[in-house]
């Protein structure tokens, strides 16, 4: 449904904000993940709300006063939401036909809301105390082949021997995104400082301000040190800061050029098209078919939980489970 309901004048939410900013260190697309389903359960509620004092004024005697002529503040909607409120709400966006993944995400948004708000005694008890945690559908993540990422490697290579220093940059970006496991938005946020081309090591701000060192191999060491030395000076301008990689302009690149950089590297290998953190995926996933243990493969990706780690192991099972079809005489 769309979010009808202004929330910009509720107090709670913008101290909620800050809690999940300062106290939290969330990424700035997680906190507004967060707000976004907030003022979707506010917008819904509302409309449950004033549908039931409609309700009642139909039912009321005539003449008898409106209690709807002005809306309810939003922080007091949130103080009186109780639990059959929010299960309406999940079940109401199920029926709609909302993902799984979705769902999930916005029941930890109304938990973890509710959870602070129970700590800053704003509600009193926790509505979301009791709330199911829908599971996320467990789906296996896209990887490419090795032969296929060697092709795609090697055709950003071949781009970027015309001395472009976009095709330079974007050459870098691809292999330091397969070497590294990074996610987009860590590669952006990385500055000439974070890379020690002499021990082949990058430093990551992750989620949630966490810091780790990941290793890289040879060739991404060698698209750095092509794109530092002969493709970022000629990119270099009065607004450049201290961004390993940049835009055409000068500026810090943002997460959409690496995108895009990403797929216009695939159309030019004439291969199969991936996002950029489908190369995460395929680093882990190579990781694991060749040989390394899953503590090993969390550090380089920054995960939280092994659990999150454990899903790239369903890849080599599957691909296991193929190549036993295709081999074993009684399969």
């Amino acid at each position: 449904m769309p979010i009808t309901q202004d929330v910009a004048t509720s107090e709670l939410l913008a101290r909620f904000e800050r809690h999940l900013v300062h106290q939290r260190g969330l990424a700035v697309n997680t906190v507004r993940a967060y707000l976004g389903d907030m003022a979707h359960l506010v917008a819904f509620a509302s409309c449950e709300d004033e549908a039931g004092v409609q309700r009642r004024e139909r039912e009321a005697a005539p003449g008898a006063p409106r209690v709807a002529d002005e809306a309810m503040d939003p922080d007091a909607l949130l103080r009186s939401l109780q639990i059959s409120h929010l299960r309406a709400w999940l079940a109401s966006m199920a029926t709609e036909g909302l993902s799984r993944t979705t769902l999930a995400r916005r029941g930890a948004s109304v938990r973890a809301f509710f959870a602070w708000a129970e700590d800053a005694q704003e509600v009193t008890p926790n509505p979301a105390a009791r709330l199911a945690s829908a599971r996320p559908a467990s789906t296996i993540p896209t990887v490419m082949s090795p032969a296929d990422m060697i092709t795609l490697l090697h055709a950003a290579q071949t781009r970027a021997d015309d001395g472009n220093p976009l095709h330079l940059r974007d050459w870098a970006a691809a292999e330091m995104l397969y070497a590294t496991g990074m996610r987009v938005g860590e590669l952006a946020s990385t500055n000439v400082g974070d890379v020690d081309l002499d021990e082949h090591l990058v430093r990551v701000m992750g989620k949630g301000g966490k810091e780790r060192v990941v290793p890289f191999g040879v060739p991404a060491a060698l698209a750095a040190t092509e794109w530092l030395e002969h493709g970022r000076p000629e990119l270099v301008s009065d607004v450049t800061d201290s961004a390993f990689l940049l835009g055409r302009r000068g500026h810090r690149v943002d997460q959409r050029q690496i995108r895009e950089s990403v797929h216009q590297l695939c159309a030019f290998a004439e291969i199969g098209d991936i996002a950029p953190h489908g190369l995460r995926h395929t680093a882990a996933t190579h990781l694991l078919n060749g040989g390394s243990d899953l503590r090993s493969v969390q550090e380089v990706l920054g995960h939280a939980s092994l659990i999150t780690t454990q899903r790239y192991t369903h890849v080599s099972a599957e691909r296991l489970r193929a190549t036993y079809q295709l081999a074993h005489p009684r399969a």
